[in-house]
């Protein structure tokens, strides 16, 4: 081959190579018909599963994951036994340990694969409320409560789960990675021009007070993930005030 076109044939070679990079460090990992998983940092995964509804369709549903020297906390579960399989699988593929699942509130869209991580002896947490309110069920309960506040590590770093007051429900709670000011909101939190949604488990009166609580007591957020929708930043804090005034 002459000099000249191994030249190109190279140049062509790094090109191709550099598109196929993803643009952002955000971007999806994983997609399947029931799941999938985004990349939004080294530490930071988002879920969506899917949930059909009566009154809203089918409705995407965002969890957390949080990761670090091979071990995983996984924040909501998917909204059933098959995506949460799924997940768990995902996973496992990548050599992580599960070290923990969390619900933030009593709903399908946060517990509805508990059961499948418990099989695996998964510990789940959750609101102290929310596993007086699942007490009747036969499955997906929550394991630990929590009141307040509460510490969770995931290999080095740590990860806290608070309890800021009733909004979408009376149970439900956010969680906080301080390692990148990021913030999973679930359904206390609405992405930009969000309806207010689902309110028969809801405190409207509470709403905003509870929410400007977190936006003080966590005043340097750069990624804010909500139960549905699109995930942002400080100003889904501030919609969702202004929402429920």
């Amino acid at each position: 081959m002459k000099p000249i076109s191994l030249i190109l044939l190279l140049i062509t070679i790094f090109s191709c190579t550099k598109q196929i990079q993803p643009s952002t460090k955000q971007y999806t990992i994983y997609e399947s018909k029931n799941l999938t998983v985004i990349k939004l940092s080294e530490n930071v995964y988002q879920h969506i599963s899917y949930l059909q509804t009566d009154d809203f369709g089918k409705v995407p549903c965002n969890g957390m994951i949080v990761v670090d020297n091979g071990e995983a906390a996984v924040f909501d579960t998917p909204t059933d036994r098959e995506s949460s399989k799924e997940l768990i699988e995902f996973l496992q593929a990548l050599n992580f340990k599960i070290k923990s699942v969390t619900a933030t509130h009593f709903h399908e869209d946060c517990i509805g694969g508990l059961d499948e991580f418990h099989k695996i002896g998964v510990p789940s947490y959750a609101n102290k409320m929310t596993i007086d309110l699942l007490k009747n069920e036969t499955k997906n309960i929550p394991q630990n409560g929590i009141d307040k506040e509460f510490t969770l590590k995931v290999g080095n770093k740590k990860v806290y789960l608070n309890y800021f007051g009733e909004g979408h429900t009376r149970d439900n709670i956010v969680v906080y990675f301080p390692e990148e000011e990021v913030l999973f909101g679930g359904c206390l939190i609405k992405e930009m021009n969000a309806t207010k949604g689902y309110l028969g488990d809801a405190n409207e009166n509470a709403w905003s007070e509870t929410v400007q609580k977190i936006k003080v007591k966590y005043p340097n957020l750069k990624i804010v993930i909500p139960g549905h929708g699109k995930r942002g930043g400080m100003e889904l804090l501030d919609y969702t005030i202004q929402l429920f005034q």
